[in-house]
């Protein structure tokens, strides 16, 4: 028996229970995976590769205290591997925004000298939150974005990106499409 295993029902026989997974992914159809986390009171990064060495694609930035994500209509028979990465981040004072037509520019003062970017976050007429909208590069000072239906009256705040460790990988294999 390998050792992890000897360990934990060594465990299990004692009366403890197994360590709770951090990060979980499941596959909830044959072509669906939910990832789970705790929350941590931070905002995550979720991304995926289809090799466990990369390269790396951003599927989104989710808002602080979101503990899951739902990829779904993947391929059939694909590995798929992901991870997330916690942000955090003060909320800038001095967002400027510009609106033109269907277009609106947001100008800043870089105020941080170690930013790994900027989050422009977006919270819709309704809406009880920010969500995650736009990611620019470290000493970037202006974007623009171009308004959807029923963004009109939105407001907006922006946060220099603090990333924070890297979660551990997890895999799904997606199978075979009904």
């Amino acid at each position: 028996m390998p050792v992890k295993l000897l360990v934990l029902v060594a465990l299990l026989a004692a009366g403890c229970s197994a360590p709770a997974p951090s990060f979980t992914a499941t596959l909830t159809s044959p072509t669906d995976v939910v990832l789970g986390w705790p929350d941590d009171g931070a905002g995550h990064r979720v991304e995926y590769a289809n090799d466990p060495a990369g390269p790396w694609t951003t599927l989104r930035f989710l808002p602080a205290h979101t503990t899951s994500y739902h990829h779904p209509d993947l391929i059939p028979e694909t590995p798929f591997y992901y991870r997330v990465q916690p942000f955090t981040g003060p909320v800038s004072t001095d967002l400027r925004t510009v609106v033109s037509g269907d277009t609106v520019t947001f100008t800043w003062a870089d105020r941080s000298s170690d930013e790994a970017g900027f989050l422009l976050e977006i919270r819709r007429p309704g809406a009880p939150e920010f969500d995650p909208v736009e990611v620019t590069g470290p000493d970037v000072t202006t974007c623009a974005l171009s308004l959807l239906p029923g963004e009109a009256g939105s407001a907006y705040q922006l946060r220099a990106l603090h990333y924070g460790p890297l979660s551990p990988v997890v895999h799904q294999s997606t199978g075979k499409e009904r």
